[in-house]
């Protein structure tokens, strides 16, 4: 039987963040698929996106399961929850040292940057000195990007998908307007882990509005009836996925994620954003959505364009920003044969090297 378990690691050290703000006793949530081989060549690390957690067979599905390319009879798959997401990591509810109560809005501000500092303190305590690939989507994607950046020569490959160097004027915005969405709610402000919960839901419902797209709504949600002039599906859709993150999630884990990704800018103190890119020494896969309107191929392309000799593969969905969720049969067959080719690549030069 594969191990699959939440596991927890507590940092004995103050965790520093880029800000210099401190969080006392970090706890890092995390889950861990199959084992580490002989060679110990064989970690895969997945980064979330989002709402998403440690769980990544569940959120992952044919891409990473039992019998998915990503299994845990070939690989040791680790996935560990963001800073600020309420899946076991410390995040704005847990409880503040100084103060014996939960954080709230009080909780320090986070960067995608400290978020991977977070993955590196982790694999270092699962002694983790070489990942094989490190993987993920959107905000997940970010992470990876940063981690490639900030620990190059730990990570062989890398697969971004659905995501940027630096996140657009676009992105912010459609997170401001849902930052605006849950700040109505005075609620957030009364220092509840219930508080901001309407206007949470009202900040799921704008953002499903940037994850797919017209044709994915008007497919989907299209009545059959002339004669409604209520109580349409779109509007019931929109409700229902609303309350579906409220009863998982919370409104202060949202605002910082998603101040997070605002800020996220690989440039930031270093150099131009090309400079950075080009000091990435792991193989990559590029992929991009073509219907992503929340992450354009545009920003896809940057990346390839500057990241040496990294590939790119574009796909074709019907389901926008969230085909890097649904489209795992066409991902799955992209990253096969980047690995296929990649391997090929790395015999030849072997061969090359003994003749």
């Amino acid at each position: 039987m594969p191990r699959m378990s939440i596991q927890t690691f507590t940092c004995s050290d103050t965790f520093t963040l880029e800000s210099g703000k401190r969080i006392e006793n970090l706890r890092i949530a995390y889950h861990t698929y199959g084992s580490l081989n002989e060679r110990k060549d064989n970690v895969v690390w997945v980064c979330h996106a989002l709402t998403g957690n440690s769980d990544v067979f569940e959120w992952w599905p044919g891409l990473f399961g039992s019998t998915d390319f990503f299994n845990p009879k070939d690989y040791f798959i680790i996935c560990a929850n963001s800073i600020g997401s309420p899946y076991g990591t410390t995040y704005p509810l847990s409880i503040n040292p100084a103060t014996g109560q939960p954080y709230y809005l009080a909780f320090p501000s986070f960067s995608i940057r400290d978020v991977a500092a977070a993955h590196r303190l982790l694999a270092a305590h699962l002694g983790i000195e070489k990942i094989a690939l490190a993987i993920g989507g959107s905000l997940g994607g970010q992470q990876v990007l940063e981690w490639a950046i900030m620990d190059s020569s730990r990570i062989d490959r890398l697969v971004l998908v659905a995501t940027n160097a630096i996140h657009s004027p676009w992105g912010i915005a459609f997170n401001e307007s849902q930052r605006l969405a849950i700040s109505a709610d005075r609620t957030f402000y009364a220092n509840k882990p219930n508080g901001g919960a309407k206007g949470l839901k009202a900040a799921r419902s704008m953002a499903l509005l940037s994850y797919r797209g017209y044709d994915t709504y008007g497919a989907t949600q299209l009545e059959t009836s002339n004669e409604k002039t209520d109580g349409f599906r779109a509007s019931s859709y929109q409700n229902y996925q609303g309350e579906k993150l409220v009863k998982r999630f919370n409104a202060y884990s949202y605002w910082f994620l998603s101040k997070a990704m605002d800020g996220h800018n690989i440039g930031r103190g270093r150099a131009d954003i090309r400079d950075v890119l080009r000091q990435i020494k792991a193989k990559t896969l590029v992929i991009g959505i073509n219907s992503d309107l929340l992450f354009p191929i545009t920003e896809q392309k940057f990346l390839t364009n500057h990241i040496p000799d990294a590939v790119y593969a574009e796909i074709n969905s019907f389901y926008g920003h969230d085909g890097f969720l649904i489209e795992t049969e066409r991902i799955t067959e992209e990253i096969s044969r980047f690995l296929s080719h990649n391997k090929a690549t790395q015999n030849q030069l072997a061969y090359q090297q003994v003749s």
